[in-house]
């Protein structure tokens, strides 16, 4: 008898999740390349995963201890230095492989504010090195590199707001001159 009622208990719990709302968040995650999306509300939990492609650039999703989005109270965070960021629009040389964004979100330079930036113009990188982070809807995703050789641009200053597919990064893979 307390199985079937638990059945039923569970049956209606599925019924109360609105499948308009969920096919509304599947939309949303296709608008914005979201890989994952979870929101939680009275009595529902919902969490939406992509199945991987092997086309993205490599993304790890984890959840912060502190935000990098600026408090109303806190001070202007420090504009990178010349030599390490360049304007959006500056255009890509041929022979760079670029790293893109594989998301909406914002990106940061550096796991925290203070913090060293995880790479620098003129510095060099191995594969699946972690290059930056984006932060979309308070996950936190680092965007590593899938190649190995020496970093010529940084397309995106920290704390600008990037879009699906935009280049952050010009590597000269090791071995191209």
């Amino acid at each position: 008898m307390a199985k079937r009622q638990e059945k039923k208990a569970a049956a209606n719990n599925v019924r109360s999740v609105d499948l308009v709302e969920v096919e509304r968040i599947l939309a949303f995650m296709e608008k914005h390349g979201l890989e994952e999306f979870e929101v939680e509300g009275p009595g529902t939990r919902i969490k939406l995963r992509k199945a991987f492609s092997g086309t993205a650039a490599p993304a790890r999703v984890f959840h912060p201890v502190e935000s990098h989005a600026p408090a109303v109270h806190a001070t202007p965070q420090q504009s990178p230095a010349p030599s390490q960021a360049k304007p959006a629009e500056a255009r890509p040389a041929a022979d760079l492989h670029l790293i893109k964004s594989p998301i909406v979100g914002t990106f940061y330079s550096a796991p925290s504010p203070g913090a060293a930036p995880f790479v620098a113009r003129g510095g060099r990188v191995d594969s699946g090195q972690v290059l930056c982070i984006i932060e979309a809807m308070k996950l936190m995703n680092e965007i590593e590199s899938d190649v190995a050789g020496e970093v010529v641009e940084v397309f995106v200053e920290n704390g600008s707001p990037v879009e699906y597919g935009q280049p952050l990064f010009g590597i000269r893979a090791q071995g191209k001159k």
